[in-house]
């Protein structure tokens, strides 16, 4: 199947074992995108079977994390709820013959590995439980020993179209047969991920090119299910901006991390859905923009390479272009207080939202002056407008002060704004002398603290 489906199922399938972090996120967002951008569902699935390692506390945090970026699920799925299923087909493969039990140990299976790359040899398991007779597995489980079991691979290539890497191929005779339940009875991931992508009519597996060498285990397993593959999407794999593997120091960069920084969710949604494409990476306003432009056929091959530098710099500019409307519930009550016009004023000279709070004090006071030039300033305080104050009433104001004292540039305009606001620098005075007012201006020449 290498066409997109009318209506396309997706699944983004985490396991609840630990925060997501920036490589999880990219592949939840382009299966979000993906299946958006055709009308289709996407699927949360947790991949809870782990027992000891699964917890409540990281399946909440998953869906948190996905509810910050703004990727909401049509569907939650917990294969922790769905053994029966995971058995049934165990039982189906059995009685094919394409699953059978295997007795070696881990140290025997080290052993034979070892010994086949000695004599230069690829360590593919021999199949030598395929020749074990019921007496011989009768006594092997009287001494104690309980089966893995192994999918039979049929030999010869696999073949599919992948939507990112294009016409791929893995030759089953060279793999070993995948295995699909511990010795313990629990079930490893291919068994319940195809058997639930089958059940929930999964169309397209978006995933990370790490998965590639499984794809051709899998589209077999499909096959012996009675079931026709889906697509399959391997996007590359992000590296940071070094070329080197982010896998060794994703911890750093876990979405709860980045969202306790400031970052903008959209920001990262923008980098992540650029990153190894010709797209040009730059802020959007919604996550639509990108619904819009999404297209696997425009990723490209190599590695994609994830610069935390661009992406709070990216996140800055996210800010610069948020609206009120977009920031009011997320603001310091008294910067929301303040309205749109704060809001406006402000947001070009901050880095995150919460930055915002900082320029409250500058507008609504207490706030103690810095005191340059008294005597300039107490010409500048008896050329006060009256009030309404709009926004020409900055240019009003300075060019009579300037007219009255000759004084142009720095001269002119840096001891007001010291005076005002105490800073070197920041937002347009235009727009923030009339969130002043006339009142704390007056004072705040006059050295006052207002």
């Amino acid at each position: 199947m290498n066409t997109v489906a009318a209506l396309p199922v997706v699944r983004f399938a985490p396991s609840p074992t630990g925060r997501l972090h920036v490589g999880n996120a990219r592949a939840a967002l382009l299966n979000w995108l993906f299946a958006r951008r055709h009308g289709g569902s996407f699927i949360l699935r947790l991949d809870d079977t782990d027992r000891e390692r699964s917890t409540e506390a990281f399946a909440r945090d998953i869906e948190e994390d996905l509810r910050w970026l703004g990727l909401h699920w049509d569907r939650l799925e917990r294969q922790s709820a769905r053994f029966a299923d995971y058995d049934a087909a165990r039982d189906r493969l059995v009685a094919a013959g394409r699953l059978y039990p295997c007795y070696e140990t881990p140290e025997e299976l080290e052993f034979r590995r070892k010994r086949l790359l000695a004599r230069g040899r690829p360590p593919v398991y021999d199949r030598a439980a395929l020749r074990l007779t019921d007496a011989d597995r009768a006594r092997l489980e009287a001494e104690g020993r309980k089966p893995h079991w192994r999918f039979l691979l049929e030999s010869g290539d696999v073949r599919w179209n992948d939507l990112v890497r294009g016409p791929q191929h893995i030759d089953e005779s060279s793999q070993s047969d995948p295995v699909l339940i511990r010795a313990d009875g629990t079930y490893l991931y291919t068994l319940p991920s195809v058997v639930d992508d089958i059940a929930f009519g999964i169309t397209h597996v978006i995933r990370g090119e790490d998965h590639v060498t499984n794809t051709g285990a899998q589209i077999q397993l499909f096959r012996a299910l009675g079931a026709e593959p889906p697509a399959f999407a391997h996007l590359p794999l992000l590296t940071g901006a070094d070329g080197r593997s982010l896998s060794k120091r994703l911890g750093s960069l876990s979405l709860a991390d980045l969202r306790a920084q400031g970052i903008e969710a959209l920001a990262v949604c923008a980098l992540l859905a650029r990153l190894g494409t010709a797209d040009p990476v730059e802020p959007v306003d919604s996550l639509q923009t990108l619904v819009d432009s999404v297209d696997l056929g425009r990723v490209g091959r190599a590695a994609a390479r994830f610069a935390e530098e661009e992406l709070r710099a990216l996140s800055q500019r996210t800010v610069h272009g948020l609206s009120f409307a977009a920031v009011k519930p997320r603001l310091d009550p008294a910067a929301a207080a303040l309205g749109e016009a704060f809001w406006l004023a402000i947001r070009g000279n901050i880095a995150r939202v919460a930055d915002a709070a900082d320029w409250v004090p500058i507008v609504q006071g207490p706030m103690q002056p810095a005191i340059e030039d008294p005597a300039f300033l107490e010409q500048a305080a008896a050329l006060l407008p009256p009030e309404p104050w709009t926004g020409a009433t900055w240019k009003a104001w300075t060019s009579a002060l300037s007219a009255s004292t000759g004084r142009k540039g720095r001269a002119l305009f840096h001891p007001l704004r010291r005076a005002l606001t105490a800073r070197e620098q920041g937002p347009e005075m235009a727009a923030l002398l009339p969130l002043i007012g006339r009142t704390r201006t007056a004072a705040r020449l006059r050295g006052e603290t207002a």
